[in-house]
Formats: C-alpha cells, sequence, structure tokens
C-alpha cells in the first residue's frame, strides 16, 4: 500500500510523545493521533511531581527504583522542563516511627540519595511548615512541566520526520483479516494547525502496526479492535494555590492516604490528591469534599495553606492497569508499573499492542519499551537514544544565563521567559520587536505567545499548554482578549472570537470548585470587566438572532439594503445562545466549549 506508514500512535499524552519520539528518531514513518491537544487526558491534570522514587520505597521497590533513574535522566535532557525543587518526607507526633525508619530503609535499597534531617532544619528550609514537624528524610524529588515536556518530545519527533495530528479523535480500529491495519480518525477541522470553523474531515490512517497509548481510554480503542483491555481507571483531585507556600515538594511520611503531598509549580503549589475508582475516564463526580479534604488535611504540614487563595481545583484519571485474576480491591493497592498487552500474542489479533500503567517520571523508559517491541515486530534494527540526546529546548541549557545578560533579562518577566524556553530564548524573542508582556501573572510574552500559534493554529488552550499564558492569579480575567488578539494578523474576527471563548471556558471550569473568600472576588471581577467589554452578561442589544456580526468583520452596513444580513444567516450569534460567567451556553443547557473536568 502505498500510502501506509509504519506505525500509528494513538494517545499524545506522555508515553505517547514519548514513543512517537523514539520512533521518528529510530527512522520509522510514524504518526501520532490525539482526540485533543497533547497533554488532553491524564497528562496534562497531574501535581508535576518529578518523582524520585520515594513514595514508592516501601510497597513497590521496582517502580522507585525505575523513578530514581527516569529522574536522573529527565534532569539531564529536559532541563527545560524540570525544576530540581527537592523533596522531604515530613513527619508529625502522630506519624508512625516504624514507618518513617521503612521509608528510609527503602529509598536507600533503592539507591535514592536519602538524608534525615530534624525539625528545626526542615523549618529553616522551609519556614511554613508546622512547628510541630518532627523530623523529615530529604529526597531528590522535582517538579516537572508536563506541558513543555510533551511539546518538545513531539516537536522533534516532527523534526526527525514524524506526523503529529492533535484534535484527530480516532473513530475506528481497522482491522482486515483478523489484523490491525490502521485507524479512521476524525480531524476537527482537517489536517494540519486547528482553525476553528474549518469544517472537519474524516480520515484513514494504514500502518503495519498500530500502539494504544491512551492510557485511562485504553480500554476504549481496544473496544474498537474488539479486544478486551482491563484498564482501571482511578480519579484524584488536585487543587491550585495562588502562590508558593512551599519550595520544597511536602510529602508525608506515613501509609497511603489522601491528601498527601504539595508540589511547588511555577507560580503556584498544587494540592494532591485522592484515589478513587472510576467507572468512566471522562464521566465521573467532581466532589466538593474532596477539595475541602485537600485544604483541611494538609493544612496540618503547613497551616499557611488555610487561609491561602485557591486558584482552581481539577480532577485527573489514573490509567491503572492490574493483570486479570489479581483481585485488588483498593487502587492504592495496584501497581504503578507499567505493561505492554501485544494484542497478537495475548488476543490473537496481530498488529496492535496497548501500553498501559506507569507514571510521567518514567514515560521515556516505558517508551523505550514499547519502540524497542515495535521495532522487533517490523524487523526494524535501530538503537534508542533517546536517554542521551536532549529534547528542543534543552540542548544547552548552560546558554541560559548568556541568553539572559543579552537580552537584558534582569527582571523577572524575562528570566521566567528564559526558563520557559531554554535554549530556544534567541529564536523566539529575537523575532518581535516591540515584545510587551501579554500576561502579567506568569510573566508572558508576545513573542512567545506568537511562537506558540505559528505552531498551535487558531486553538488558545494549546498556546496557553505552550507558554502558561492565561494560568496565573487571574485565571485568565485579564489576558485573554490580549492572546486572542495575537491571532487577529491571520484569522478572521469570528474565528478569534471562538479562540477567546474557548480559553475563557477552559479557565472558569477550574474555578467553579474555588468560589469562596478572595478568588470568588476575582471570579466575579472577571466576570464584570467581560461582560462589559465582551458581552458576556448576554445584554439583547448585542445578542439578537436578527444581527450578523459577520458583516461588521467584513466591512458590510448590516442595515444597507441588499447587504444579505439578519435572520438565520448569522453564524456568529445564533438563536438560542446566551452568555454565561464561563463562557456561551446553548439553550439546551450545553456548554459550547470542552468537556466537565479542565485541566490546570
Amino acid at each position: 500500500m502505498d500510502d501506509q506508514v509504519d506505525v500509528v500512535v494513538v494517545g499524545g499524552g506522555s508515553t505517547g510523545c514519548g514513543v512517537i519520539r523514539d520512533l521518528a528518531r529510530r527512522g520509522l514513518d510514524a504518526v501520532l493521533v490525539e482526540k485533543g491537544n497533547l497533554t488532553h487526558g491524564t497528562t496534562g491534570r497531574m501535581h508535576g511531581l518529578l518523582h524520585s522514587g520515594g513514595r514508592y520505597a516501601v510497597s513497590d521497590q521496582k517502580s522507585a527504583r525505575e523513578c530514581i533513574e527516569e529522574n536522573r535522566v529527565l534532569r539531564d535532557i529536559a532541563a527545560h522542563c524540570v525544576e530540581e525543587t527537592g523533596g522531604m518526607f515530613v513527619k508529625r507526633p502522630e506519624d508512625s516511627e516504624e514507618y518513617f525508619q521503612e521509608k528510609l530503609e527503602g529509598c536507600r535499597a533503592c539507591d535514592i540519595p536519602a538524608e534525615v534531617i530534624d525539625g528545626e532544619e526542615a523549618r529553616r528550609r522551609e519556614p511554613y511548615l508546622a512547628r510541630d514537624v518532627e523530623k523529615a528524610i530529604v529526597i531528590p524529588d522535582g517538579a516537572v512541566d508536563p506541558f513543555r515536556l510533551c511539546v518538545a518530545n513531539a516537536a522533534d519527533a516532527r523534526e526527525h520526520g514524524a506526523r503529529v495530528e492533535t484534535h484527530a479523535a480516532v473513530t475506528d480500529v481497522l482491522v482486515e483479516d483478523d489484523e490491525v491495519v490502521g485507524v479512521e480518525i476524525e480531524h476537527d477541522s482537517g489536517p494540519g494547525k486547528r482553525v476553528h470553523r474549518q469544517p472537519g474531515t474524516t480520515e484513514e490512517i494504514h500502518a503495519r502496526y498500530v500502539v494504544n497509548a491512551t492510557g485511562a481510554w485504553a480500554g476504549q480503542i481496544g473496544e474498537m479492535a474488539g479486544v478486551d483491555v482491563e484498564v482501571r481507571p482511578s480519579k484524584g483531585v488536585m487543587t491550585v494555590m495562588n502562590t508558593r507556600q512551599v519550595d520544597t515538594v511536602i510529602n508525608r511520611c506515613r501509609p497511603k492516604g489522601d491528601a498527601d503531598i504539595v508540589v511547588p509549580h511555577e507560580t503556584a503549589c498544587i494540592l494532591g490528591t485522592t484515589d478513587e475508582e472510576v467507572d468512566d475516564p471522562e464521566d465521573y463526580p467532581e466532589e466538593e469534599w474532596e477539595v475541602d479534604l485537600m485544604i483541611e488535611t494538609l493544612s496540618e504540614l503547613v497551616p499557611a495553606l488555610k487561609d491561602a487563595r485557591t486558584l482552581r481545583s481539577f480532577w485527573g484519571v489514573r490509567p491503572l492497569y492490574e493483570p486479570p485474576g489479581t483481585g485488588t480491591d483498593d487502587p492504592t493497592d495496584i501497581t504503578r508499573d507499567y505493561f505492554l498487552l501485544d494484542h497478537g500474542e495475548r488476543d490473537e489479533l496481530p498488529g496492535m499492542t496497548s501500553i498501559v500503567g506507569g507514571k510521567l517520571t518514567t514515560y521515556r523508559m516505558m517508551a523505550e519499551s514499547i519502540t524497542d517491541h515495535v521495532c522487533e515486530k517490523l524487523d526494524h534494527d535501530a538503537d534508542c537514544d533517546t536517554a542521551d540526546a536532549p529534547l528542543p529546548g534543552s540542548e544547552d541549557f548552560s546558554v541560559l544565563r548568556d541568553y539572559m545578560e543579552e537580552f537584558g533579562i534582569r527582571s523577572p518577566i524575562g528570566r521566567r521567559s528564559a526558563q520557559r524556553l531554554g535554549s530556544r530564548t534567541d529564536d523566539v524573542l529575537s523575532g518581535t520587536d516591540p515584545n510587551p508582556v501579554v500576561c502579567e501573572c506568569e510573566g508572558v510574552t508576545r513573542a512567545e505567545v506568537r511562537d506558540a500559534i505559528d505552531d498551535a493554529g487558531s486553538d488558545l488552550n494549546a498556546v496557553r499548554l505552550r507558554t502558561r499564558a492565561s494560568m496565573g492569579n487571574c485565571q485568565g480575567g485579564f489576558c485573554t482578549h490580549r492572546i486572542a488578539s495575537e491571532l487577529a494578523q491571520e484569522y478572521p474576527g469570528r474565528v478569534v472570537r471562538d479562540a477567546e471563548d474557548e480559553l475563557y471556558q477552559e479557565r472558569w471550569k477550574g474555578q467553579r470548585h474555588a468560589l469562596w473568600g478572595r478568588q470568588l472576588s476575582q471570579a466575579m471581577l472577571n466576570h464584570l470587566l467581560h461582560a462589559t467589554t465582551m458581552n458576556r452578561d448576554g445584554d439583547p442589544a448585542t445578542t439578537d438572532a436578527d444581527v450578523d456580526f459577520g458583516a461588521f468583520d467584513a466591512g458590510v452596513d448590516p442595515d444597507a439594503e441588499g447587504s444579505g444580513t439578519g435572520g438565520s444567516g448569522s453564524d456568529d450569534s445564533p438563536a438560542g445562545v446566551t452568555a454565561t460567567d464561563g463562557g456561551l451556553e446553548t439553550a439546551d443547557g450545553d456548554e459550547r466549549n470542552g468537556g466537565q473536568h479542565g485541566d490546570r
């Protein structure tokens, strides 16, 4: 078949992006398809911990050893995605001394550097720790930006010839003569960059092999192929605070339990988490008590959290896998190890393998394992180099300080830009003059936004993932319109408005569980600003279905005879559409933009 590729990878999370990078660097013709943005699933809804392995040093030492090994690799190849925060397992008076010693011995058994410090030293390093913290184990945890990491993997894959298609949902797995031969996908707006209001298309991609790297959704892809993939999705809540109450990852030193970690991440802290099994990775309840539990319980470690401002909460779903017959009832007891399910050997359906389980810290190791497997199946001889080859942005991270000097980057804004861009700083910042700040909360400049638009099209949520624009304290209230205005040079007004609505709605979703105190005031301020400037309060004078706003975009007088406007011809303000606090809503109650759970 002339248009057949070597491999299709389904899923654009950390594992899928790692796989497509590895395949491309080994010289295979590969395509990645993802139904949303990169990191749309579990990867975009995690707390950002770069595991040292300490959390598994007692219960799952195999996973712990894998974590510390890959922790060291990622600090090297993805330096611009990692913050070396360090971590502590802290002990309160009521916590078990026996378990503290087990944790210490487990870390050392897994070759995880571990040092015991007393409570006074712990508070010297982290002044907001509770006064009754007795002691702590210091371990090399870190913080990782999953969005930046996945984008860098996908970019490297494309540089080596791969094709990456986002907003391309798999609608069928193609099976011929009892063998998987490819997938059918539905493009939201055609192949390539996503552009709002551009009609979608359907495409069949034939391949010699298919990799199912969809995590918690692996069972759905398996079902399309007629096989069972027994993933056990487990939801967990994360709550984002408005500032960094700590600069070190703080873990509670006790056996498994909810609300036991605080991760400093960029300008915020992320509190986590719960572990509750669900039936559907996209349809599960978001409970207020889960958010309350995060703040109340973790305030025992960091009392300042109790009175701190909460920005938003989000839920993610772990792709846990348990081999059939194990019979574990509690999801916290299920291994965090990963598994390759060769459906040819397992289900007599050759041509597809699913990879399930695992965690972001070990994504590269997982990708190497399945790429080795695919190369063997395709009789392709090539070595893996992803543990040594830096990702785009980390090729020469030592030049970061030089860039700061060259661009006069002594200000916090410039420093943040250089930290995000790494070795790409020169290429991105030197191309835009003037280069004003577009998002003050996160210090994102016009140059970064335009660089992201070049890759993302009109998809401003994809821009957000690449830059962190709109992810700060105002949650987009002061900057979504500025970000959207950068689209205006290339796209018509209707596309710009749709793109901004979608971004604003995504920012609103996570705030619904944080509407108290100062954050409630911020949310109301955002609403009033947008109601008065962009008509989000649904003023009937400007939402009348008889007005064709497209005519104004085109420079046509809508009242002029023969202008062809009015009535049902308007596609900018359809009948039955009203404004809500978070965006536009149809008369039947369906939100126009996005699903339920949101991301960071």
